[in-house]
C-alpha cells in the first residue's frame, strides 16, 4: 500500500512538471546566425530583404528562430516547416515553452507581431 501511494505521488508531479499551458510569443522569424547578430544588418546583403537574407542563411546551415528584438531574445522552433513559410515577417507564436532548450513547441504561427 505504501508503494501505490509514493508511486501515485511520484506520477502526478511528473504529469504537473511535464504540462504547460500555451503561450504566445511575438518577434519575427529569423535565421540563428542573424538573430545571433541581434538582426540582419551585418549579414544582409545589398538589396535583399529580410525574408530573402533568412532564407539564404537557412541555405548555408542556420535554422529557423523566433527573434524578439524588444527582449533580445532568440526562441528555437521546433517545427522548421511552420517556420519556413513566415521567413522574414513578424509573427506571433503560440506553444509551450521548453525553458531547458528555449525551444517552442510551436502548434500555430500567425502573421503580425
Amino acid at each position: 500500500m505504501k508503494r501505490l501511494v509514493i508511486g501515485l505521488i511520484a506520477g502526478l508531479a511528473l504529469a504537473s512538471v511535464s504540462y504547460a499551458a500555451p503561450q504566445t510569443f511575438t518577434g519575427e522569424i529569423m535565421d540563428s546566425p542573424c538573430a545571433m547578430l541581434g538582426g540582419h544588418e551585418k549579414m544582409e546583403q545589398k538589396g535583399e530583404s529580410a525574408k530573402d537574407c533568412t532564407i539564404r542563411c537557412v541555405g548555408l546551415g542556420g535554422k529557423y528562430v523566433l527573434f524578439d528584438a524588444a527582449k533580445k531574445m532568440t526562441y528555437q522552433i521546433d517545427d522548421q516547416k511552420k517556420a519556413e513559410k513566415f521567413a522574414g515577417a513578424k509573427v506571433k507564436v503560440t506553444g509551450t515553452f521548453d525553458e531547458a532548450t528555449k525551444t517552442i513547441h510551436a502548434t500555430d504561427i500567425k502573421p503580425g507581431a
